[in-house]
């Protein structure tokens, strides 16, 4: 690293990590610290606008190649569950969430199935129906294969496994990460039955408001990361009508019961330049220094590195390997609407705010932030809304 590199780390201010470290060349190499201290870099890049990169983050070892472990050693389905106030629930029969990334993961079915195996999850493969790899027309003639995004789309289909063992998952792959590829890609996912859509990626809003109609889907709930890159704003989480998902930084007992769940500092926020904002936000907002557009996020789960999940990849890989980034926090909050049979009338970033109750179906988040800001619920934890984690993180189901 030729220079001085600062993230923003919950609590601590500015993290700065000097070039006289011994870490690789590379942009998308952090240092973080809490429970698991240590290093995690972006699978994917920086791309150009019109593009969007995926928002998985991996664990390094300090020269930056992905941490090994011989086994599952980030958090695992039960212990997600519990915290969230799922383990009780036996949903998702009958819902199909749909995983939106771009480019192939050859290894996606096999290594879904030794993560489902792993935790005594029920199979779930092309064979018996419960698992669906297309193309982004629907096509069984898949994209090329890149082993960023593979790393991506197992963290997704790992996720919705962990949280809802009974929904089906549909894989569809975009050709490319371009924003009008990962639209055709949303749109085919709906097409095939998809009764919740997760995306795992953004870029620039810029001249994004072509592909904007893709996320609006009534009936239909459809999540995106809110970002890895701290107070700024991302398209598509910034569509008003996708449910925008923050992350948080969670620490739990041996019982799977929240000890502290506070903002992840990499989680996006903010207000956007683009889109206006919907109705069901006003009411939470402040009376006063109001952004008047759409603001990010709506609601929140586990995303950081240091508080990590297991995830099975064997793509260029070694297999078990651990994952932050709101890459995880979007498919957990995609899988919930399905456990809880999703909204049919509702356009699904209402329902938290029409449903939801901090304190009873929603944890409030009250602590730490994600950079600064004029007004400080953008960046700022706080009781009630707040931008990095918008109305909280599910305590069960009922909110969505």
């Amino acid at each position: 690293m030729s220079s001085t590199r600062c993230r923003w780390a919950a609590a601590l201010g500015a993290v700065c990590i000097a070039g006289a470290l011994a870490a690789p060349a590379r942009a998308d190499w952090h240092a973080f610290r809490g429970p698991n201290a240590g290093y995690h870099r972006d699978v994917c890049g920086a791309v150009a606008v019109g593009h969007a990169r995926c928002l998985a983050s991996v664990n390094t070892n300090s020269v930056g190649a992905p941490l090994a472990v011989a086994g599952p050693s980030g958090y695992n389905p039960a212990q997600l569950r519990g915290v969230y106030g799922l383990a009780g629930s036996t949903g998702g029969t009958g819902q199909t969430v749909a995983i939106v990334d771009a480019y192939n993961d050859p290894n996606a079915e096999a290594d879904l199935g030794v993560y489902r195996s792993r935790f005594g999850l029920p199979a779930c493969t092309k064979a018996n129906g419960c698992f669906r790899q297309v193309n982004q027309s629907g096509g069984t003639s898949l994209p090329a294969s890149d082993p960023g995004w593979a790393e991506e789309i197992s963290l997704d289909i790992d996720m919705v496994s962990a949280i809802c063992p009974n929904c089906h998952i549909l894989l569809v792959e975009a050709s490319s990460p371009t924003l009008a590829n990962l639209a055709t890609a949303v749109n085919t996912a709906v097409r095939l039955g998809a009764t919740e859509v997760s995306n795992s990626y953004g870029g620039s809003e810029s001249g994004t408001s072509g592909s904007a109609g893709a996320y609006n889907h009534p009936g239909v709930p459809i999540t995106a990361s809110a970002g890895d890159d701290g107070y700024a704003v991302e398209f598509p989480a910034s569509v008003p009508a996708v449910t925008a998902v923050g992350g948080t930084s969670l620490t739990m007992n041996s019982s799977a019961q929240r000890t502290s769940e506070t903002v992840w500092s990499g989680t996006g926020s903010g207000c956007s330049r683009t889109f206006a904002q919907p109705s069901v936000q006003t009411a939470v907002l402040p009376a006063s220094g109001v952004c008047s557009r759409r603001v990010v996020g709506d609601v929140s789960a586990v995303a950081d590195p240091g508080t990590g999940v297991s995830v099975y990849d064997s793509y260029q890989e070694s297999g078990w390997l651990v994952f932050g980034g709101t890459s995880v926090s979007a498919p957990i909050i995609a899988s919930v609407y399905a456990l809880a049979g999703n909204g049919g009338s509702y356009n699904g970033v209402a329902m938290p705010y029409t449903l939801g109750r901090q304190g009873t179906n929603l944890f409030d988040v009250t602590s730490g932030r994600n950079g600064g800001c004029r007004r400080s619920y953008l960046c700022t934890a706080g009781p009630g809304y707040d931008g990095p984690t918008g109305l909280g993180t599910p305590i069960g189901a009922g909110a969505f």
